[in-house]
C-alpha cells in the first residue's frame, strides 16, 4: 500500500485557531446527568455545598448544565500555548503495517513535560485557586500523570501543592514521584496514616495497595481541614472533562480544515476526562442531530466500571466523604489489582460518560492488560512514539477496528486519543517484555460483594 500524500503527517493549527471558549456538552443533552448528592442529607449539592471542598468558580463550572460556552481565562490561554495547539497525526506508517484501507489520526498529547492531557485541566484548577487567593491544593493521583501536571500549574502559579499517590504507583513509578518533587509538591503514599480516614482504611484493609478512591479521601480531609487550601481532581468531574473539551475543539477544526469527518472515535477511559474531551464537539454535534458518529470508550478489563459496573449513586472516595455521584460504579471500596500497570484505576466513571453510555449513544469494550501492551509495543516501533499504558488501551482497540476494516474493505476513518508517554512507566513495560505480566480480571463473586456495598439511593 503506498503512502498517500494529499494530507500531511501532522496536522498543526495556528495559534489564532486555538479555542477561546470551552465547550460544556451537559448543555446540548436533553436528558442531564443526575446531579451529584450532599453525603448527609442526601439532596442535591449546591454551591454552598461544593465551596468548602472546591474553588468558587470551578463549583460554579460543575453545576452549569445550560451554558454551551465558558470563556479560557488569558492566562490560561497564554500558558496552554507553550504546548497547544497539540499536533493531529496522520498514522500512514500503522495503516501500511497493518495493510488496512482505514484512515487513522490521532490527537497527541504527550508534547509538555508532564508528558499528558491532564496539563490542559490542572493549569485552570491552579490559576482559579491563585485567582480565589488561596495558599495551595491537594489532590490524588493513581499513575502519577495528574499529580506531575498539577505540580507544574501549581509552581508556575506560585501554590502549595499535596499529592496523595496511590501507593502501589508510588512505589513503581519512583521518577514520575520526583518529577512532582522537583516542581515543589509533596508525595504521599496512599493510604497513609497522616489522615483520620488514611488510618480508617488502613485499619480495615490492612496492607493495602491503595485505590483512587482512597487518595481522593485523604485529599479532601486535609482540604477541608487546612486554612486557605481547596480540593482539585484530574478526572470525573464535569469541570474536568469541561477544561479537556479544548482537544476535542482542536481535533475538530483540524479535520475540518482538511474536509475529513471521523466514522469512529476511541479514547481509553478511567474517570473519562480525556475520553469526555475528545468527543465532547462531536457528541454535541449527535446530540443536535446535526452528524453521526460511533463513540467507543477502552477500558482496562481489571477495572471494568462501564461493561460490568452499575448504574447507580455511589460515593466518590472509599473514605465517603466526598459527594455521591450517579455513575457506572464498581463500589467505593473496589481496589484494582496491583499487577494493574497503568492508571484507569478509578470505581467509576464521570456522570457525564455514564448518562450517555446508559443512553446508548457510545459504546464501551474493556482490554486485557498483555493485550494492551502487545498494541503499545507494535505502535512504539512502528509510529515512533512510546504511548503511556492508559493511551495504548486507545491504541489497541483502534488497531482491532482498523484490522476488522481490512477484512471488509472498508475505508472508515478512525481518531484516537494518544493522552500521553510512556517514559515514566518502564517498569510496566519491564515485565512485559520479560514476559513476568500477567492479566487480572475481577469475578463476579468479587464485584458482587462490592455492589452490595452500594450506598441505598
Amino acid at each position: 500500500m503506498s503512502i498517500e500524500k494529499t494530507i500531511p503527517y501532522k496536522i498543526y493549527l495556528r495559534e489564532a485557531d486555538m479555542p477561546k471558549q470551552w465547550y460544556n456538552l451537559r448543555a446540548d443533552m436533553q436528558k442531564k446527568p443526575a446531579p451529584l448528592l450532599n453525603p448527609q442529607t442526601h439532596a442535591p449539592a449546591t454551591l454552598d455545598d461544593l465551596t468548602p471542598v472546591f474553588c468558587r468558580e470551578l463549583a460554579e463550572q460543575e453545576l452549569n448544565t445550560t451554558d454551551a460556552y465558558i470563556d479560557i481565562p488569558e492566562d490560561v490561554r497564554k500558558f496552554y500555548m507553550m504546548y497547544r495547539p497539540s499536533p493531529l497525526v496522520r498514522a500512514y506508517c500503522l495503516e501500511q503495517a497493518l495493510g488496512t484501507p482505514a484512515h487513522i489520526y490521532y490527537k497527541f498529547e504527550g508534547n509538555n513535560t508532564s508528558g499528558s492531557h491532564k496539563l490542559n485541566s490542572a493549569i485552570a484548577q491552579a490559576y482559579y485557586a491563585k485567582k480565589e487567593g488561596l495558599k495551595g491544593v491537594t489532590t490524588e493521583t493513581g499513575a502519577g500523570q495528574w499529580g506531575t501536571a498539577l505540580s507544574m500549574a501549581c509552581s508556575y502559579f506560585g501554590l502549595d501543592c499535596q499529592v496523595y499517590m496511590v501507593k502501589c504507583s508510588y512505589e513503581q513509578k519512583p521518577f514520575r514521584r520526583e518529577v512532582m518533587r522537583t516542581y515543589g509538591a509533596s508525595v504521599t503514599p496512599s493510604p497513609s496514616n497522616t489522615t483520620e480516614v488514611g488510618r480508617r482504611i488502613l485499619e480495615a484493609h490492612p496492607g493495602t495497595t491503595g485505590s483512587l478512591g482512597c487518595a481522593i479521601s485523604e485529599a479532601v480531609e486535609v482540604a477541608v481541614k487546612k486554612d486557605g487550601y481547596r480540593y482539585v481532581l484530574g478526572s470525573v468531574l464535569n469541570q474536568v472533562l469541561l477544561h479537556q473539551s479544548i482537544i476535542g475543539l482542536e481535533t475538530k477544526t483540524a479535520l475540518d480544515q482538511y474536509g475529513i469527518k471521523p466514522d469512529i472515535i476511541i479514547g481509553c477511559a478511567g474517570g473519562g476526562s480525556n475520553l469526555g474531551g475528545l468527543i465532547a464537539p462531536f457528541m454535541g454535534e449527535k446530540l443536535r442531530g446535526e452528524a453521526d458518529y460511533r463513540f467507543i470508550a477502552v477500558e482496562p478489563a481489571s477495572c471494568p466500571s462501564l461493561t460490568r459496573g452499575k448504574y447507580a449513586y455511589d460515593f466518590c472516595d472509599t473514605g465517603m466523604v466526598c459527594p455521591l455521584a450517579k455513575m457506572y460504579t464498581l463500589g467505593c471500596d473496589f481496589i484494582p489489582s496491583a499487577n494493574h500497570a497503568g492508571g484507569l484505576r478509578y470505581h467509576g466513571m464521570s456522570s457525564t460518560l455514564s448518562e450517555l453510555y446508559d443512553q446508548g449513544l457510545m459504546e464501551a469494550t474493556s482490554v486485557e492488560q498483555t493485550h494492551v501492551f502487545e498494541a503499545a509495543t507494535q505502535f512504539a516501533r512502528i509510529e515512533g512514539i512510546l504511548p503511556a499504558p492508559e493511551s495504548s488501551h486507545a491504541i489497541r482497540v483502534a488497531i482491532d477496528e482498523a484490522l476488522k476494516c481490512k477484512e471488509t474493505g472498508e475505508a472508515k476513518t478512525i481518531v484516537f486519543g494518544l493522552t500521553g508517554t510512556g517514559y515514566f512507566d518502564m517498569v510496566a513495560y519491564e515485565k512485559y517484555n520479560n514476559g513476568e505480566m500477567s492479566d487480572y480480571i475481577p469475578t463476579d463473586a468479587e464485584l458482587e460483594a462490592s455492589f452490595a456495598k452500594l450506598p441505598k439511593i
